[in-house]
């Protein structure tokens, strides 16, 4: 009886050694680690992207929680029933069959995705069923409020919230944040019953505020897509950049997207023509050829030039003005936009010290933005120039250009010789600049654009109520892929500035391929600037200063005879 009476006793003390000692080899610690590795685990904390904003705080790109619903098939075929798997797919808005087969693929695994980044008011209906080895792992969605306005800028991420396109992936290393890390005890079923402790906490992704201002930024937008619409253009874009600072105000492309949902979206609308497509820039470049007959010492603003017949033969090639214009000075040159004059500047100049002049506005160099598929142009050089070369160089052919490289360009023009890097990003501090054009001669040459952008001139269509304006239009042949010219096909452009003695604004107005009516650069690219340009200057409270220079100093007129000069 009393060896009976011991024997609980010698159980108890058993079991009290195997739970409470912690010396013993099965005792409390090793029971301890095993229940452990059975119901705990270390969960990801997910951190969000950072914040993407215009110049003003305004939200361009933003990180929304959301809910990815995830499965154990091999839990699922041990415990869920087939009523289970009926509501499940029910929830999920699939039938049977196929949840059947997903889980079937997966059979010999432990983990599969059931539906990503649900919104998590649905996927919480879907966890309530309570589904044997289904349950929730929070992420993060980005969202672009802008949506299609500065969808190639901005650009997008992917389904892991990786930069795909855009300031999304040339930011992507600062706009990452890193995961932290939690340990959670879960039931059987993979469910979250108790948080434990917080290993590493997460770190947020910092938030990059981009050089837009995002009022200019749908003026623009809205411009443009008008105008590629009127005219059934193939494509369009419009830079706006800010003198004082070099920085990008506003950069639309036409067509464009909705980076909240690329269900249908075409590969041809992603690419952000402004800064990765070139064309050659044609007429718009005339007045750095007259900056380099000015330079050269050869020609002063007064010098005539003799356009008459209205027609040029140089070597095999002929270059013809729409009109004779007679004699013109350097101002009316470039008010008529003649090939004539131009052509005859240019076999007087030195063909190597305009191909650096053009290299010192930036021609043929990367920009530097970071942005990617940024293109740096081409700037060609040749050991001997021959005379039709030296004359489509000089207005415009034979030299490619983004539409942002002409912005930097006419920027140039605009601050008084002085040449600041261009930015997408918004700066807090003064940027450096270097003098590469002497301030007098940019001055002569913004009063002779501004003959071309009054009533006198071919861009008499960019002129703003209240407002100088001086801009320069293009309109080119674009290259047929037989080679050559197709004598079918044009490009549109204006490139101009306001106020013109003091300038704020450089505009560059892009419209490929009009497919209906005008395709002249005044015709169809220089509206959109008046629209455009006139926005950013009355957003930016930028003081009006027409009238009081219409009043003061009158208005510069180019020379235009019938006989005589060079």
């Amino acid at each position: 009886m009393l060896i009976l009476a011991l024997l609980p006793l010698a159980v108890l003390a058993k079991i009290a050694q195997l739970q409470i000692m912690p010396s013993e080899e099965y005792g409390a610690d090793f029971l301890q680690t095993q229940g452990d590795a059975r119901s705990i685990r270390t969960e990801t904390i997910p951190a969000h992207r950072g914040l993407i904003t215009d110049r003003n705080g305004e939200p361009l790109a933003v990180s929304t929680p959301v809910t990815t619903l995830i499965a154990n098939p091999q839990r699922v075929q041990e415990l869920a029933t087939p009523e289970h798997i009926a509501r499940l797919a029910k929830a999920m808005n699939i039938s049977v069959a196929q949840l059947e087969g997903r889980f079937k693929r997966y059979r010999n695994k432990s983990f599969m995705y059931l539906e990503r980044q649900l919104p998590s008011a649905q996927a919480e209906r879907i966890l309530d069923l309570r589904i044997p080895g289904v349950f929730g792992r929070q992420e993060y969605k980005r969202f672009y409020p802008a949506g299609e306005v500065t969808a190639q800028l901005v650009g997008f991420t992917d389904i892991n919230d990786d930069g795909q396109e855009g300031m999304e992936l040339a930011y992507n290393a600062v706009l990452t944040g890193e995961s932290g890390a939690k340990k959670v005890v879960k039931d059987l079923t993979g469910r979250v019953i108790k948080d434990i402790s917080l290993v590493k906490p997460a770190s947020p992704g910092n938030a990059v505020r981009l050089s837009i201002d995002l009022r200019v930024q749908y003026a623009a937008y809205r411009s443009l897509k008008a105008a590629v619409k009127k005219h059934r253009a193939k494509s369009g874009s419009v830079i706006v950049l800010d003198v004082q600072t070099g920085e990008v105000l506003a950069m639309a492309n036409q067509p464009s997207f909705n980076p909240n949902d690329r269900t249908n979206v075409k590969l041809d609308a992603i690419r952000n023509r402004a800064v990765t497509d070139m064309m050659e820039p044609g007429s718009t470049v005339k007045p750095f050829t007259l900056l380099a007959a000015l330079e050269s010492g050869k020609f002063k603003p007064e010098s005539v030039i003799n356009t008459s017949p209205g027609r040029i033969k140089v070597s095999y090639k002929t270059f013809v003005d729409p009109h004779d214009y007679g004699r013109l000075d350097l101002a009316g040159i470039l008010t008529k936009s003649s090939q004539v004059g131009t052509t005859k500047l240019a076999l007087q100049l030195n063909p190597d010290t305009t191909r650096e002049l053009f290299e010192r506005m930036g021609f043929g160099e990367s920009i530097g933005s970071g942005f990617p598929g940024e293109t740096s142009g081409s700037l060609p050089s040749y050991r001997k120039w021959d005379p039709v070369t030296q004359s489509t160089f000089s207005f415009g052919y034979g030299i490619s250009a983004s539409a942002l490289q002409l912005a930097r360009a006419y920027s140039i023009l605009a601050s008084n010789g002085f040449r600041k890097e261009v930015s997408m990003v918004a700066l807090d501090d003064a940027p450096e600049s270097v003098a590469v054009i002497d301030p007098k001669l940019t001055g002569l040459i913004r009063t002779m654009l501004e003959t071309a952008a009054s009533d006198q001139g071919t861009g008499k269509r960019a002129m703003i109520d209240g407002y100088s304006v001086g801009g320069k239009t293009g309109t080119l042949h674009k290259v047929a892929a037989t080679g050559g010219y197709d004598q079918h096909r044009y490009m549109s452009i204006f490139a101009g500035l306001s106020p013109v003695d003091q300038p704020r604004i450089v505009t560059i107005v892009v419209i490929d391929e009009p497919g209906i009516g005008d395709y002249f650069g005044g015709l169809v690219a220089a509206p959109v600037f008046s629209e455009v340009t006139g926005s950013a200057l009355r957003l930016l409270q930028v003081p009006p200063d027409q009238l009081d220079r219409e009043r003061d100093i009158g208005f510069a007129r180019p020379l235009v005879a019938k006989r005589g000069g060079l």
